[in-house]
């Protein structure tokens, strides 16, 4: 019998940037993606915050019946993951994060908040502005953008997970991380492992932090022997 496994999406991103690794998995999985709200085709009114996004994450387990899953969160994805774990404990099965960004303070947000200006983008950058309307379709991408530099701002004055939620995961945990990730630390990532009750770590010396520029041939096998049944 086939495990399930739910993967989710980073910041910015959409249940779509995942298809090609959901295709690779597919054979020795029961692989589950959905668009956290303010995401893809999916809208809201509200702000975005890493609380909400965990709601929707619980709530996407609850209606689909699904008993502890495993999770392999992308960047943000990850970071969900972990504080749903965190909040309600052994309600998730294994989680595999990568390239997930932990350390949040003022100035790191800001830093993070300035690349995001949707006329900037526009200008800039047209064919990243392109892709970002084409994931988010039919809502609009600069309004997600707006209320992701909100959240991170927020999370840089108030870190949602912090050493007292980290040591409330009980679940395994394998973070990952490219070494050549320009947005995530290796120092930054071991601090977390460090806190964690029952965690690893895996680097992939070759891979960026976009998910579009991973190599889904190295990643597929890690996903897959990380979640096989023991």
């Amino acid at each position: 019998m086939k495990e399930d496994l739910i993967l989710l999406h980073g910041a910015l991103g959409s249940k779509l940037q995942l298809d090609p690794l959901k295709s690779k998995l597919e054979t020795d999985f029961n692989i589950h993606s959905f668009n956290f709200e303010g995401h893809g085709d999916r809208s809201t009114d509200g702000d975005l915050s890493i609380d909400f996004f965990s709601e929707n994450l619980k709530e996407f387990i609850v209606t689909k019946g699904l008993t502890k899953p495993n999770i392999f969160g992308y960047s943000m994805g990850g970071y969900v993951a972990l504080y749903l774990e965190a909040n309600q404990s052994e309600f998730l099965g294994k989680i595999m994060t990568l390239g997930t960004k932990f350390k949040w303070n003022p100035e790191g947000a800001a830093k993070e908040v300035r690349m995001l200006n949707p006329s900037i983008i526009e200008e800039k950058v047209p064919r990243f502005a392109e892709h970002l309307s084409k994931i988010h379709a039919p809502n609009d991408w600069k309004s997600n953008m707006l209320k992701t530099a909100n959240m991170m701002s927020a999370m840089g004055e108030n870190p949602p997970l912090n050493q007292a939620l980290y040591s409330k995961v009980k679940s395994e945990v394998l973070l990952t991380l490219g070494e050549k990730d320009q947005m995530v630390s290796r120092e930054e990532t071991e601090s977390v492992l460090g806190q964690l009750p029952n965690a690893k770590l895996l680097l992939f010396p070759d891979f960026e932090h976009p998910i579009e520029k991973v190599n889904l041939d190295q990643l597929a096998p890690g996903i897959t022997k990380f979640f096989a049944i023991d």
